[in-house]
């Protein structure tokens, strides 16, 4: 009977372990330990508070980013814009939508197709020159497009995209 038991146990043990890295590729995100800096909801598969995926400052350093050199409408000046790639956070959240719709602390919200993301590295500013940027000054998230490398980008229409103290993304 024990060798019976032992071989239950052990059958048990190894279809768990097999089953963890399936649940956790299905779509579990790590849970966030610190503030939450962005939330991420709609047709996304990829989860960690009920139907949404949430974000604490750590969780967006640890996915690719990108350095921008650039000028903006709003800083004429050159500056150095560094966060996490645009897609690069969809792709976390195994984000399904054509398009996204940010939103700001004061409300402001602004809808951009994914395709621009994928076009321009469009990333999601956490740094302005080596320091993380307050909520005064365009904070703490920033849709930031290369607007020097594209010429082509200083529009009304991608000015109307660049949303600055985003804390929320739906994907549809």
């Amino acid at each position: 009977m024990r060798p019976r038991i032992l071989l239950t146990l052990v059958g048990g043990l190894l279809l768990t372990c097999l089953a963890m890295p399936a649940a956790q590729a299905a779509g579990a995100l790590p849970t966030p330990d610190g503030p939450i800096m962005l939330t991420v909801g709609g047709d996304i598969t990829r989860t960690n508070v009920g139907d949404e995926a949430r974000f604490d400052r750590a969780m967006l350093e640890a996915l690719p980013a990108r350095a921008i050199v650039t000028s903006t409408p709003w800083h004429p000046e050159t500056n150095r814009f560094e966060g996490p790639l645009a897609q690069a956070i969809l792709r976390a959240v195994g984000a399904e939508g054509r398009r996204v719709r940010v939103s700001a602390l004061n409300g402001f919200e602004a809808v951009i197709p994914v395709s621009d993301f994928e076009r321009y590295d469009v990333i999601l500013a956490m740094q302005r020159n080596g320091a993380p940027m307050p909520i005064r000054d365009f904070g703490p998230l920033f849709v930031l497009y290369p607007f020097d490398a594209h010429p082509e980008l200083v529009t009304e229409a991608i000015r109307f995209r660049s949303v600055w103290q985003v804390n929320r993304i739906e994907v549809y």
